[in-house]
């Protein structure tokens, strides 16, 4: 089975990095500095009630998570999250393993019993996000591009998989305003190489608004 898949995604959609010119870098990396910078600002009073909330339903646990992913080229960062889960939800994925609903190298449950009253109103609306506009002000993210995947998940990747890895990633992307956990592992990918070989300011700018929309009505966010 794993034979006829990896072949399956050998014949898709192959990496071309032509549509990353250093015009579109440049003014990619502007657009993120600036937005990411007034975000921050703007949001603050957003961030402190969002603080206290998680206090109240769990006060021994912290505000922030950082955990660690993979950015561009394989590249380690700490990327940071409001907490939406229980104090040690990382130990105890190996038990949950069997229950996992995403096919491929991911690991979702709809249902998690990990995730905590007031996380689940803020993984539905991605308001745990927020804190990655840190990550992009500092340049491990971007407002858009391919998810940032766990060390774990990287080690199952396939070099099918490993082109996702080829731009810096992002808070949203084109998975993200195409059903999220509703699309499976294998068509996340080929979603990821589409948005790097269509590369554009334009697009960039398409799939923010789209994620507005996708965040006002969540559809396939758990």
């Amino acid at each position: 089975m794993e034979t006829v898949s990896s072949h399956r995604q050998e014949q898709g959609e192959q990496v071309n990095l032509k549509s990353l010119t250093p015009t579109y870098i440049f003014t990619k990396r502007c657009f993120d500095l600036l937005a990411s910078l007034l975000g921050l600002v703007l949001l603050s009073g957003v961030f402190l009630v969002i603080a206290v909330l998680i206090k109240i339903d769990d006060p021994h646990g912290k505000v922030f998570y950082s955990q660690t992913r993979l950015g561009k080229g394989g590249q380690y960062f700490q990327m940071w999250k409001f907490r939406s889960m229980v104090v040690g939800a990382d130990k105890m994925v190996d038990q949950l393993l069997e229950q996992n609903e995403v096919a491929g190298a991911m690991f979702k449950i709809k249902n998690d019993p990990r995730i905590t009253r007031v996380g689940r109103v803020l993984r539905k609306y991605s308001l745990d996000e927020l804190p990655q506009l840190y990550n992009v002000l500092v340049g491990d993210m971007s407002l858009v591009g391919p998810r940032p995947p766990l060390p774990r998940e990287v080690r199952k990747y396939t070099d099918y998989d490993r082109q996702r890895l080829a731009v810096i990633p992002g808070i949203t992307g084109l998975w993200q305003i195409s059903g999220r956990n509703d699309v499976d592992f294998s068509e996340m990918v080929a979603l990821d190489i589409r948005y790097i070989n269509r590369a554009s300011n334009y697009q960039d700018i398409k799939i923010l608004f789209k994620t507005i929309l996708v965040v006002i009505h969540p559809k396939g966010a758990y």
